[in-house]
Order: C-alpha cells, then sequence, then structure tokens
C-alpha cells in the first residue's frame, strides 16, 4: 500500500514551523514527521508520539497557522 505524502504546500508549512524561534517543541515535532514525508515515494508513516504531539498542537488555539498545517498533515499519515 502506497503511503500518503506532503503537499508542497504543506511542507511550506512545516518548514516555516521548524525555522522559527517562536515555535514549541510539539509543534517542531509535528513540522518534522510532515517534512520527512515529501518523498515521492513515500515509505514513512507518522508515528504514535508525534501524532500525540501534532493532536497537542491542533488542540492548542495559541498554535500558527503554519503549525497547525504541519500538523494536520502529519496526523493525516498516521496508520
Amino acid at each position: 500500500m502506497a503511503g500518503k505524502t506532503t503537499s508542497s504546500k504543506a511542507a511550506t508549512a512545516a518548514s516555516k514551523t521548524l525555522r522559527s524561534g517562536e515555535t514549541g517543541s510539539k509543534s517542531k515535532s509535528a513540522g518534522g514527521s510532515a517534512l520527512s514525508q515529501k518523498e515521492t515515494r513515500n515509505t514513512k508513516n507518522t508515528s504514535s508520539g508525534a501524532a500525540t504531539k501534532a493532536s497537542k498542537t491542533l488542540s492548542d488555539g495559541r498554535s500558527a497557522k503554519a503549525s497547525r498545517s504541519a500538523a494536520g498533515s502529519a496526523l493525516s499519515q498516521k496508520r
């Protein structure tokens, strides 16, 4: 079964999340997970730990739009 890949738009958001000095560790974890799944032939999936952090990022009303986008991408790739 082919894995889902991160779109270019979501990868850009993940990159912004990782480069931001104001981003928390949970958001960075979700961004890293999403960015690692940008490959054309993706065989990677979001780990349970990264999915939990992505969920917390989405639940936190203080999260930036780019962080929420990266977290959503990471969660969509959880199997």
